[in-house]
């Protein structure tokens, strides 16, 4: 029985849909990453890795959990309206007649790269003419065709490839490389450019923007900045400080904000509060900046949600 065999079978479709339907991987490493950022969205997520379906009543949403590789397909060929995949993946799946990226998730990243036995090749135009094995071989065969390097035959593999050249399978490998230990401890290295880089995206049925039904719009688009706002909380925090009026220019170009930030009077004439966003990343390095420069009660806080 297959994932979405599990849902119901009667009803409305997609087309005439009354809820919202979305893919979410069902395991490995985008999985539990997808369903925490839908949750930090608001939304409902499984509890038992064995439901294969989640109904949101409240916010009028279905969750369907497929495999990883699933996803594209599902949401290219119309049967379900959005999904959380990886970049790699959807690629992989050539569905791009029937879906499109919306937007990058902030995870899940890694790098599509060729690898081969060390120091027999040093550029993708030296595997004219060679075996390469991957598990992406549509998305391989595609770029290979983009590059015009000519014959080269894309060995279809599941699961790791790294043993392909040692059994004599393939010439060179394509895969997801992170660190690089797994292929150097098989006598490999990569090499030329990377063939991609991913991360984790929401995908969307081609149709779904023109969709007649304006819930499925509404629902769409409150999906799309529920993320969005993910995304800002992740990346941005709020500080807070105390600065004299004469250092309040200097502090707020320190500290500008998304638009501009709130500054609010004190008891004391000679002294404002200031209230901005600001990339977490750059945290500790804006509150030293601001204390040499006389701020004072410099507090930072965390952004649960936002919408910007």
């Amino acid at each position: 029985m297959s994932e979405l065999s599990a849902a119901p079978t009667t009803g409305p479709g997609p087309q005439e849909g009354q809820r919202l339907r979305v893919a979410v991987p069902n395991k490995g490493a985008l999985s539990e990453a997808a369903m925490s950022m839908l949750t930090e969205a608001g939304y409902l997520q499984r509890r038992d890795r064995k439901e294969l379906v989640m109904v949101d009543e409240e916010n009028g949403i279905e969750f369907f959990y497929l495999r990883p590789r699933d996803v594209a397909v599902y949401v290219g060929s119309g049967i379900l309206h959005v999904g959380l995949t990886g970049r790699d993946l959807f690629q992989d799946a050539r569905v791009d007649t029937g879906a499109e990226e919306i937007m990058g998730l902030g995870f899940g990243r890694s790098t599509f790269r060729l690898a081969g036995p060390q120091g027999q090749f040093a550029t993708a135009g030296d595997l004219a003419g060679k075996r390469v094995a991957t598990s992406y071989d549509a998305l391989l065969s595609h770029w290979f065709a983009t590059q015009h390097i000519p014959d080269v035959e894309v060995v279809h593999l599941d699961g790791a490839v790294e043993s392909a050249v040692r059994l004599g399978v393939a010439d060179a490998i394509a895969d997801v490389v992170e660190t690089g230990n797994t292929l150097k401890a098989a006598g490999m290295e990569t090499f030329g450019k990377p063939v991609m880089v991913s991360e984790a995206i929401l995908i969307s049925g081609k149709g779904a923007a023109q969709d007649d039904d304006t819930v499925i719009q509404r629902d769409t688009e409150r999906l799309i900045r529920r993320l969005q706002g993910v995304l800002v909380a992740r990346q941005y925090v709020m500080m807070d400080y105390d600065i004299r009026r004469s250092d309040l220019d200097a502090a707020t170009a320190i500290t500008p904000g998304l638009e501009s930030p709130t500054i609010s009077p004190l008891a004391d004439p000679d002294w404002v509060a200031v209230r901005s966003m600001v990339p977490a990343k750059r945290t500790n390095q804006l509150m030293d900046h601001l204390y040499e420069l006389g701020a004072r009660a410099i507090l930072v806080t965390t952004i649960h949600a936002c919408r910007v």
